[in-house]
C-alpha cells in the first residue's frame, strides 16, 4: 500500500521538533537580525501583490522592486527620524507618566481585594488586601528605576535595525524567482517536481500565515479601538493599536494588553471597579472571537498543524526563545514540517530513488566513454 504522504511518520516527527527547537535556540542568539528579517518577510508578502501588478502593466521587475522598497524606505525614515529623538527627550516624562499610572493600578488592585475581602471571609482573614498592599507597593516604587529605563533604552537601540526592514524587502522582492532558479538548478532531475511542490506549499503557506496575521491584528485593532472609544478610554486610537498588535504575541501578548488597559482604566477611572471588569470582559471576548472565528476564516489551516501540537511548540519555543520563541515557533515549524514531509516522501519513494540511482548510473558510463581514447 502506498504511504499517505500528508502524514508523516514518527521519526519525522522527532526531526521535526528537534530540527525546530534547534533553529530557534540558534536564531535566538542572532534576534537583532532575525527581527527585521522576520518584518522584511511580511513586508515582501503584502508589496509582492502590487509588484506583480506592475509588471504585468509593463515596468520591469527591477523597477517595481526598486518602486515599493524605496517609498517603504523614505517612509521609515522619516518616522524613525520622528521616533527617535522623541524617545531619547521624553524618558524622564514617561517614567512619571508610568509612575502615575502604576499607581493608578495600585488603587484598582486595592479597591477588586477589598471588595473581595467584603465578600469571603477566607480572604478577610487572610489579610489579602495587606499583603497585595506590600507587594504591589514594592513593584510600584522599583518599577520605574529598575526597569522603565531600560526598556526604553532597549526601544531606542532597536530602532535603527529597522532600516534593513526595507533593504531585505527589496532583494527579495527583486531576487525571489532568480533565487527559485539556483535552487532549482542543484537539484537532480529526478526531484525536481517534488522540490518544485515543496517550494511552492513553503510559498503559500508562509503566505497565508502572514497575511492573515496581518488581517487579524486589523480587526482586534479596530475591535479595541471601537470598544475603549465607547468606554471613554483616553487616547483610545493609541492604547487599541498597542493592545492588537501585542495580541499578536501567543498567550504572552493578550495579557500585556490587558494589564495595560486596566493600568488605564485605575488611572482614569479611580474607584469604578466596574470599568476593571469591562475592560476584562472586553479581552475575553476578543480572544474567543479570535480563538474560534477569526483564526479560522482568516488565517486558516495554512500551516496544516494539530492544535495539541502547536500548543504544545508555543510552550517549548517560549522555554528555548522567550517572547521571539512565540511569535517564531509556529512559522519555523510550519516550514520545517514541509521539508520533513517532502524528504520523506523522497526518501521513501522507490521509483524516485531508482530514476536517481539510474541517472548517476548513466552519468558515469557517459564519463567513462569520454575517457576512452580512439584507436
Amino acid at each position: 500500500m502506498e504511504k499517505d504522504s500528508s502524514s508523516p511518520g514518527p521519526i519525522t516527527w522527532c526531526g521535526i521538533i528537534a530540527t525546530t527547537c534547534v533553529l530557534l535556540f540558534l536564531l535566538q542568539k542572532i534576534l537583532w537580525l532575525v527581527v527585521p528579517f522576520f518584518l522584511a518577510l511580511v513586508l515582501y508578502y503584502l508589496l509582492d501583490p502590487f509588484a506583480k501588478k506592475m509588471v504585468l502593466s509593463g515596468h520591469t521587475h527591477n523597477f517595481a522592486a526598486t518602486t515599493l522598497s524605496g517609498i517603504f524606505f523614505l517612509v521609515t525614515i522619516n518616522v524613525l527620524l520622528f521616533l527617535y529623538p522623541m524617545v531619547l527627550s521624553h524618558i524622564d516624562g514617561w517614567q512619571d507618566t508610568m509612575s502615575r499610572y502604576m499607581a493608578g493600578g495600585y488603587s484598582l488592585v486595592d479597591s477588586i481585594v477589598k471588595n473581595f475581602e467584603q465578600q469571603f471571609s477566607f480572604a478577610r482573614n487572610a489579610h489579602m488586601a495587606d499583603s497585595m498592599r506590600v507587594s504591589v507597593t514594592s513593584l510600584q516604587d522599583n518599577f520605574a528605576q529598575r526597569y522603565l529605563g531600560t526598556l526604553i533604552f532597549t526601544i531606542a537601540a532597536w530602532l535603527p535595525s529597522l532600516l534593513l526592514v526595507p533593504l531585505v524587502s527589496y532583494f527579495l522582492l527583486k531576487e525571489s524567482n532568480h533565487f527559485r532558479q539556483f535552487l532549482g538548478q542543484a537539484v537532480p532531475n529526478a526531484f525536481f517536481e517534488k522540490i518544485l511542490f515543496l517550494s511552492h506549499a513553503i510559498d503559500r503557506a508562509a503566505r497565508l500565515y502572514f497575511v492573515g496575521l496581518i488581517k487579524l491584528a486589523a480587526l482586534d485593532t479596530l475591535m479595541l479601538i471601537a470598544s475603549f472609544w465607547m468606554l471613554g478610554f483616553p487616547a483610545p486610537i493609541f492604547l487599541g493599536v498597542a493592545a492588537g498588535i501585542l495580541s499578536q504575541v501567543p498567550y504572552v501578548g493578550p495579557l500585556i494588553g490587558l494589564v495595560l488597559a486596566l493600568l488605564v482604566s485605575g488611572t482614569d477611572f479611580p474607584g469604578d471597579v466596574g470599568m476593571a471588569y469591562n475592560v476584562a470582559i472586553l479581552f475575553g471576548a476578543i480572544r474567543l472571537l479570535d480563538d474560534f472565528v477569526f483564526i479560522p476564516a482568516v488565517v486558516g489551516k495554512s500551516l496544516n498543524l494539530h492544535p495539541l501540537l502547536s500548543i504544545l511548540m508555543l510552550f517549548v519555543g517560549g522555554t528555548i526563545a522567550g517572547v521571539s520563541g512565540l511569535m517564531l515557533t509556529l512559522p519555523i515549524l510550519g516550514i520545517v514540517m514541509l521539508l520533513g514531509e517532502t524528504l520523506e516522501i523522497i526518501l521513501t519513494d522507490r521509483r524516485l530513488m531508482a530514476r536517481h540511482a539510474y541517472a548517476v548510473q548513466l552519468r558515469k558510463l557517459a564519463a567513462k566513454r569520454d575517457l576512452i581514447l580512439p584507436n
